[in-house]
C-alpha cells in the first residue's frame, strides 16, 4: 500500500484503525488489540456509550426512538438500540463494557405486537442484527436461527416482506440474513446446522453475479453498485464481496468467480489517490456521523474495498503460482 494512503487510513478512529491495522497491514496482534480496546474510551464508540440510557435502550426504542410518528413517513433515525448495538460491535468493542445491557433488554418490545427484544421480530435484517448482538453479548437468542431455517424463501434467499405475502427473495434481506447465519457459525463453530441454508442463499446472490435480476440481467438497483459507509440495511456489491471474504475465509474456499463483475465494479471506482469516495449517505438522525459526506474520499469505503481487492486478487495470485 502506498505510505500516504497508509497514513490517512491510520489516522483514523480506533474503531477503524484496529481493522486496518489487523486486515490491511497484517500488524502484531497486540498492536491492534489495544488499538481496538481504545474503542471504549474515545471516539465514536464512546461517543455511543453515552447516550445509553438506564434501561439499556438507545433513544428509547428497540428499532424506532420512543414517540416515533410512523405516519409522518419522515426519514428512518439511526439512534436506537438495534442500530447502536450494530455499530458498536462492527467496530470492534468489547462485550464485557455493555455488561448487564442483556438483562435490562429483556424488559423491552419490539415496536411491532409488543415481541420480547432477544426472541427477534418479523422481519429478517432486523433479526439478522439481533442474531449477531445477541452472540457478541451473550443473550440466548438460538430461536432466531430456527426462525432463519424455518424462513427462507423457495427461491434460496429471504424476503423482509414475507409477512406481506411476498414470496420472492431480496437482495437486501439475502445478504443481511446471510450475515446472521454467518456470525452464528463463527460464534459457535456449528457450520452443520447453517450450512445448507447458507449454501441456497449464497446461490440466490452469486447466480445474480451480485446484483443483475435474473429475470433481465440488469442491475436491480443503481444504489447496489454505490459504495457507502454505513451501509445500514442496504445492499450493495461492496457489502456483498465483504460477506464472501469472510465466509470463504470460514469456510476454507476459494473466491467464486461469478463475482469477477461485481470485483471489477469496485476495482474501477478506486480514485488515482488510491482511495475510494463516499457513494451516498443515508438520511436520517444519527449521534454522530463517522465517515465522509457524499462524493468526498471515504476512509471507510477505502478500507472495506483494499481488504476485498486484497483476498480477492491474492487468491488470484496463488492460482497463477499452483500452475507454474
Amino acid at each position: 500500500m502506498d505510505t500516504q494512503l497508509e497514513a490517512w487510513l491510520l489516522d483514523s478512529d480506533p474503531s477503524l484503525r484496529w481493522q486496518v491495522e489487523r486486515d490491511l497491514l497484517g500488524m502484531p496482534e497486540q498492536r491492534w488489540r489495544a488499538t481496538r480496546a481504545r474503542v471504549a474510551s474515545e471516539g465514536f464508540g464512546v461517543e455511543l456509550l453515552s447516550h445509553q440510557d438506564p434501561e439499556g435502550t438507545w433513544a428509547g426504542g428497540a428499532f424506532f426512538p420512543e414517540g416515533w410518528e410512523f405516519e409522518h413517513q419522515q426519514p428512518q433515525p439511526w439512534t436506537t438500540t438495534t442500530w447502536v448495538l450494530k455499530d458498536l460491535r462492527e467496530w470492534g468493542l468489547e462485550a464485557r463494557v455493555l455488561e448487564g445491557t442483556v438483562e435490562k433488554l429483556k424488559a423491552v418490545t419490539w415496536e411491532y405486537d409488543d415481541l420480547p427484544y432477544w426472541q427477534g421480530e418479523v422481519d429478517c435484517c432486523i433479526n439478522s442484527w439481533t442474531l449477531s448482538n445477541g452472540l457478541w453479548l451473550g443473550a440466548d437468542v438460538d430461536g432466531i436461527v430456527t426462525w432463519f431455517l424455518e424462513h427462507q424463501q423457495g427461491d434460496g434467499g429471504w424476503n423482509c416482506e414475507w409477512v406481506e405475502g411476498s414470496a420472492t427473495s431480496s437482495f437486501h434481506s439475502t445478504l443481511n440474513s446471510l450475515i446472521g447465519l454467518l456470525d452464528y457459525q463463527l460464534a459457535t463453530g456449528d457450520a452443520e446446522r447453517v450450512r445448507a441454508s447458507r449454501r441456497r442463499g449464497e446461490e440466490y446472490l452469486l447466480e445474480r453475479s451480485l446484483f443483475r435480476r435474473l429475470s433481465t440481467g440488469e442491475p436491480f438497483s443503481e444504489q447496489a453498485t454505490s459504495l457507502a459507509y454505513p451501509r445500514r440495511a442496504w445492499y450493495s456489491v461492496l457489502g456483498a464481496a465483504d460477506y464472501f471474504r469472510a465466509a470463504a475465509l470460514a469456510d476454507g474456499m476459494p473466491p467464486d468467480t461469478r463475482m469477477s463483475e461485481a470485483i471489477e465494479i469496485i476495482r474501477a471506482l478506486r480514485q488515482p489517490d488510491g482511495a475510494w469516495l463516499q457513494g451516498h449517505r443515508l438520511a436520517g438522525d444519527v449521534w454522530v456521523h463517522v465517515d465522509a459526506p457524499t462524493g468526498e474520499p471515504s476512509k471507510w469505503v477505502t478500507f472495506q474495498a483494499l481488504r476485498v481487492l486484497d483476498w480477492w486478487d491474492g487468491a488470484s495470485r496463488r492460482d497463477a503460482a499452483a500452475t507454474l
